[in-house]
């Protein structure tokens, strides 16, 4: 089959195939791999390309040893919220989670390598696929609630599938981060290794999942999602349109503001 895929010249990953294991990695520094639009789109489209490719097995999703990535750009964020046409808004919004589907509906085995910290979007991202591993420093987190919106791109059912539903709701709701021996407890990493060791530990989890007849293996992959993602999209399909309320509340604009000036905000419920 064509290797276009691995010889293009990605603007913000960096893609590397050995045989049936192809690593995508987020090539973002600069902006602590932020999930802009383009990183987006990039992630979406790569994804789409090897979503049925028989001759991918395994496909590891990393960032770099400083943090797999920090979510959404907030600056991003408040501006659409002040943009007047919600539909327009509406539609921009449906990457972040059209993002997460298409890593979700590949039929190889996706395994993400986390170092550092994994924030917002990037752990929406990380959850839609098949497993985690993270070093010992890394750590998850969302401060969506506490800066005034709700946690979108469909993330939820998949973090109470993971954490069960008390866990995934003080996850969730509180906004503290999670440190990986606390994400390995709750079911939301498969494994933790030594500092650094994050994609050693998941090209492991990758030789062997190659090792293996690879039919049964996606057939028991997709015969669990459909098990256990059957009511996903029905509890979340209003996600972004709660999104698209709480961007445009006063408690959302106080949130951004007491986060850049580095103070607690003061909500009002307006």
């Amino acid at each position: 089959m064509s290797d276009a895929v691995f010889d293009r010249d990605w603007t913000f990953l960096k893609v590397a195939r050995d045989g049936p294991i192809v690593t995508v990695t987020l090539n973002r520094p600069e902006a602590r791999n932020a999930l802009n639009t383009g990183l987006m789109q990039e992630l979406t489209e790569i994804a789409r390309l090897m979503r049925l490719r028989p001759d991918i097995l395994a496909i590891i999703l990393t960032g770099d040893t400083k943090g797999f990535s920090a979510g959404a750009d907030l600056g991003g964020v408040k501006a659409r919220g002040q943009a007047p046409n919600l539909l327009e808004i509406r539609e921009q919004i449906a990457l972040g989670p059209d993002m997460c589907r298409a890593w979700e509906d590949i039929e190889a085995i996706t395994i993400v390598a986390i170092e550092g910290y994994c924030i917002g979007g990037g752990c929406a991202l990380a959850v839609a696929c098949d497993f985690r591993i993270m070093g010992e420093a890394a750590y998850f987190r969302l401060p969506e609630v506490p800066l005034g919106i709700n946690m979108s791109w469909q993330s939820v059912p998949r973090l109470a599938s993971l954490a069960g539903p008390a866990r995934a709701k003080r996850f969730i709701i509180f906004g503290e981060a999670a440190n990986a021996a606390t994400c390995l407890d709750w079911g939301m990493a498969d494994e933790v290794t030594a500092k650094g060791q994050a994609l050693e530990g998941a090209l492991t989890w990758a030789r062997k999942v190659v090792a293996l007849p690879p039919l049964p293996v996606r057939m028991t992959k997709e015969a669990v999602n459909a098990s256990v993602n059957a009511n996903h999209r029905a509890t979340s399909i209003m996600d972004r349109d709660q999104y698209l309320l709480t961007v445009r509340s006063e408690d959302f604009l106080e949130g951004v503001a007491a986060f850049f000036e580095k103070r607690s905000g003061v909500f009002k419920g307006r």
